[in-house]
């Protein structure tokens, strides 16, 4: 069994309960309860069984002692006893069967501990103080602790640019090249390719978040994120396309915040109406990378976006990023598309049939299937910049944005064809 018994935050749960069968051993264990500062009327009656049959109902507590002694197969039992515990309980199992090998099983399956009856107060109280240390740990205990986090959304200016493809290959590199722990959230609720593209189930855990936001804590996304790797989560949804997107935003607060204490790095891949409809989630976003190419519309809604950025969202950084450029095909020219948003594009991606092809065969990211490729120097460098943010303060994002102002805006008429007016700069040939 993948271990689902990890370590996490106590956040607003017990701190203690037990389930043990004979009164001789809860007699030694609720003096001990009471010394931890713990409510001795958390110590039941009742073996593993009893245990399943409560946590089915009510929320796990933060270390959670079970007697094995009545169970006839108390590794399948600890897998059922799995299902009904939230990810981060540390349990410590009770039994009477003296048996190195179900020892060692044990612990393989998640156990923090196993302790042999008879019982004694000083075995359970180092028991018990030992399963407390684990929640004192740092989040990062390869010393990184002070690392400050950095999160970064990724917004299309128009459905189709490559939004999404980017976000994943983002936060793909974040994790396995830059050696960060990453989340990665999915807000397009019901069309979302975050999980497809790592060639993952999506889960319910997107779902789950918005029905019951009072639910998000620490190890609710231990439990309700997918895993892609050592360093990367994924938290996406594939919600029915018959039931409406019903929230008023709380649960996507609560999720960054959770992600800022347990991530490195956080990329949201944020579909444009989740930017205007919930506003708040850029509220602790270092970098907003806004995805285009080189149209009219596109053009036109880079203007209106970086406009709201300004007034909604003035402590993000803007990094411009143009997809699929190709030459001498462009819509309008990319000095043109530069004169109109008042500033440069910051990293131009060429286009690449064959390499997106190939990634959606291998079932991986656009950026792990095509490593060897030119195509995806210049996500690497996105990625790059995104994670010097933390040390530079986005400056690096500021002034490689600011340096096209100069430029001045040409009014969108004037892409279309019209004269532009005098005192805008000459346009450079399109690419």
């Amino acid at each position: 069994m993948n271990s689902p018994f990890k370590t996490g935050s106590m956040g607003n749960r017990e701190p203690f309960s037990a389930f043990i069968c004979d009164e001789s051993a809860l007699d030694v264990l609720r003096p001990v309860v009471i010394e931890m500062g713990w409510q001795p009327e958390k110590c039941n009656k009742g073996g593993l069984r009893n245990a399943i049959q409560s946590l089915s109902i009510a929320a796990s507590p933060a270390i959670l002692m079970v007697d094995l002694s009545e169970s006839g197969d108390p590794l399948n039992d600890i897998n059922a006893l799995a299902e009904v515990c939230e990810p981060g309980t540390v349990v410590i199992a009770v039994g009477q069967v003296n048996d190195v090998r179900l020892y060692r099983d044990l612990l393989a399956s998640g156990i923090h501990d196993y302790l042999l009856k008879p019982l004694s107060a000083g075995q359970l109280r180092d028991a018990l103080t030992q399963a407390q240390a684990v929640f004192a740990s740092p989040r990062n205990a390869d010393g990184d602790s002070d690392q400050e986090h950095v999160a970064t959304a990724v917004v299309g200016t128009r459905g189709g640019v490559g939004a999404s493809t980017l976000a994943t290959s983002l936060a793909w590199l974040f994790a396995s090249e830059h050696h960060r722990s990453t989340a990665l959230l999915d807000l397009d609720v019901h069309f979302g390719t975050g999980a497809l593209a790592l060639d993952l189930e999506p889960g319910r855990g997107l779902t789950d978040a918005i029905e019951n936001p009072s639910r998000i804590d620490g190890l609710f996304i231990e439990r309700a994120m997918i895993r892609a790797n050592d360093n990367l989560a994924i938290m996406s949804a594939e919600a029915p396309i018959n039931s409406p997107l019903m929230t008023d935003g709380t649960a996507f607060l609560q999720l960054q915040e959770e992600f800022r204490q347990a991530f490195d790095m956080t990329v949201v891949d944020l579909p444009r109406n989740m930017l205007i409809n919930f506003p708040h989630l850029l509220t602790d976003v270092n970098v907003v990378t806004l995805v285009t190419e080189l149209t009219l519309a596109s053009a036109r809604d880079t203007i209106r976006i970086l406009s709201w950025l300004k007034q909604n969202a003035p402590a993000c950084h803007p990094l411009i990023v143009c997809n699929r450029m190709q030459s001498g095909s462009a819509e309008i020219s990319k000095a043109d598309f530069e004169a109109s948003i008042e500033r440069k594009i910051n990293f131009q991606i060429p286009f690449d049939q064959k390499a997106a092809a190939n990634a959606a065969k291998l079932g991986q990211t656009f950026i792990e299937a095509n490593k060897g490729s030119k195509t995806v120097a210049p996500i690497r460098e996105i990625a790059k910049m995104i994670v010097g943010v933390a040390e530079d303060d986005g400056a690096s994002i500021e002034e490689a944005g600011q340096k096209g102002s100069m430029l001045g805006k040409f009014d969108l008429k004037s892409l279309l064809g019209s004269t532009p007016k005098k005192d805008k700069a000459p346009a450079e040939p399109a690419e």
